[in-house]
């Protein structure tokens, strides 16, 4: 199966094309300059000379805050962008996983999202990323869409990395404690995700639609920070020494988020029998492979 990854110079898009080689797949990466997905005549060109059988787009704009002034490119991205590979897609009748995110909800349910609540985006970012969604939807009936959260990896720049370079330089870090999330592992979310290709590849087309991905289990920004150093320590002595939990209202930030992004991810497990681990779990081996052995 030959598949077409766009991002793939992302944290997501490289562990698809590593991962996606190793399980036998033929991967055509695909990343700016080279190809543009805001540029039709581009996706075009290269669909037709590509030929793929699945296309995976974890391709966006993911700059939360620099959105709010960039919403043009935002937009261009995020919305328009899936919107041409769904259309190429749609005229070679290939298949198209695109990857969503958790800031199209706007935080304020009390308990973890479903695939199918409404969505209610509260910043540029998330308004885009779900227009994205609607135009994928209307365009092209073969798709999944796979909203993920607070995601992290070995490869690109991420919350993990920023908690890491901070804690080797200051002894004190103060970190948002009153919003809640389920960190996602990049490369948790690449197996499954090949997985679903997978299984598209060996018949199962009669569930496409919207599903959720992330770690199991949820915690805070300051929780996650936390067990980012209790884990690290035994690999690194950091200068660290106190993390310490505030408000939302004390790190003020161009972009709202959302104050709930937990997600309910059941649906994958009953379709595509796929049960994410616990975020604790992939944060060791995550952690494991970044530093050196303590």
């Amino acid at each position: 199966m030959k598949l077409l990854i766009t991002g793939s110079n992302g944290q997501l898009g490289w562990e698809l094309c590593r991962q996606g080689k190793d399980r036998g797949f033929s991967t055509v990466p695909l990343d700016i300059p080279e190809f543009d997905i805001t540029d039709e005549a581009s996706v075009r060109k290269v669909f037709l000379e590509a030929g793929p059988d699945l296309v995976i787009n974890a391709a966006a704009y993911t700059a939360v805050d620099k959105a709010e002034s960039d919403q043009e490119m935002a937009f261009s991205v995020n919305s328009d962008g899936p919107y041409y590979i769904a259309s190429a897609c749609n005229e070679k009748k290939i298949p198209l996983i695109h990857i969503s995110t958790d800031y199209v909800f706007d935080g304020c349910k009390d308990g973890p999202y479903d695939n199918t609540d409404q969505v209610c985006p509260i910043g540029i970012y998330g308004k885009s990323k779900s227009e994205g969604e609607e135009r994928v939807r209307h365009i092209l009936r073969e798709h999944i869409i796979v909203r993920t959260a607070w995601l992290c990896g070995v490869h690109g720049n991420n919350f993990v990395k920023t908690m890491l370079k901070l804690g080797r330089e200051r002894e004190e870090i103060r970190v948002v404690a009153d919003q809640y999330g389920c960190p996602t592992f990049a490369a948790d979310l690449a197996g499954a995700l090949l997985t679903i290709a997978s299984k598209i590849d060996n018949g199962q087309r009669n569930s496409w639609g919207t599903y959720h991905y992330c770690g199991t289990g949820s915690t805070t920004w300051f929780g996650f920070a936390s067990k980012i150093f209790e884990t690290a320590g035994t690999y690194e002595e950091f200068k660290v020494k106190k993390v310490i939990p505030i408000k939302t209202s004390e790190y003020p930030t161009a972009a709202t988020r959302p104050s709930n992004s937990v997600m309910d991810c059941s649906s994958l497990g009953q379709e595509f029998n796929i049960c994410p681990p616990h975020w604790e779990d992939s944060l060791s081996c995550m952690l494991e492979a970044l530093l050196p052995e303590g």
